[in-house]
């Protein structure tokens, strides 16, 4: 498959801005991303690479955020020693130690995933899978129901099944993504995640424990009535993939609709996770 290098060069602006550009082309289709010293390098199969979109996000930008970019076909890359070169081992709550194949082990820590990312969002590197992780490793999982959107790597129904969880349903429209939890579910050697490829749609007609979103303001928004109609009274809804302000307000505001009260919430570099509980 040919691949298309975007440098994008960012003047101005707050680092949030950045994060929320980064992933609003991840939407597009964009599915690896790389720092750089002005700005950040994004990756894109050519074939969907959409240059009109991408003008339309950068149209919308507040005038003090200022961003340009070059395009670049990629020549036959070697995408596993790409993000090899760029994957550290992290810790999570002190508890979880999540690394890659090539990484040793530290069975010192109670809780170890491993993940082959194959450029699908989720390694734990990203403080909102972070903050959804230390969320998940303060329940008490056993023998619960668990829902999880936006799965990514499947690292979050990954941490439910070793934390207790009896049954969990990983669901990703990106059938990478979906590819990606099921390899990483037999590389850590759990069992019961059942994985579907779609998206609100796919979502079984059962009820659920727990509801694991970690995906994007206005998905949550799209979603939130039918995650308050498969979770169980006085079940959990954990959200990330956003910010506080009007971000965490109208998550807060459309919940009250479906019974959805907020609990708590937590910050990491502007990026915030929120427990919901259903009256």
């Amino acid at each position: 498959m040919e691949y298309s290098e975007l440098i994008f060069t960012c003047e101005g602006g707050e680092n949030w801005q950045r994060d929320l550009l980064v992933q609003d082309l991840a939407e597009l289709g964009f599915d690896s991303f790389e720092d750089s010293l002005s700005g950040f390098k994004a990756y894109i199969a050519t074939a969907t690479l959409d240059l009109v979109a991408i003008e339309r996000l950068i149209l919308h930008l507040p005038a003090h955020f200022r961003v340009s970019y070059i395009v670049n076909k990629v020549q036959a890359t070697n995408w596993n020693a790409l993000w090899e070169s760029n994957f550290d081992p992290i810790i999570v709550g002190n508890q979880c130690y999540v690394r890659a194949t090539f990484h040793e082990p530290k069975p010192v820590y109670p809780y170890e995933i491993i993940i082959d990312p194959k450029m699908s969002f989720g390694t734990g590197h990203h403080q909102t899978t972070s903050l959804m992780m230390a969320y998940l490793l303060e329940q008490d999982l056993t023998g619960k129901h668990v829902l999880d959107m936006g799965c990514g790597t499947g690292i979050l129904a990954i941490l439910a099944a070793k934390l207790g969880a009896e049954a969990i349903t990983a669901i990703d429209f990106d059938p990478i993504c979906c590819t990606s939890t099921k390899e990483n579910s037999v590389l850590n050697q759990v069992n019961g995640i059942t994985v579907l490829c779609g998206s609100k749609e796919v979502i079984p007609n059962e009820l659920y424990d727990h509801v694991l979103a970690n995906i994007n303001r206005n998905v949550l928004l799209d979603q939130l009535p039918i995650y308050a109609a498969v979770l169980k009274p006085h079940g959990k809804l954990f959200l990330s993939g956003f910010y506080d302000g009007d971000d965490l307000k109208q998550l807060v505001d459309a919940g009250a609709r479906f019974g959805l009260e907020l609990r708590e919430k937590r910050e990491q570099n502007n990026w915030v996770a929120a427990r919901f509980e259903k009256n």
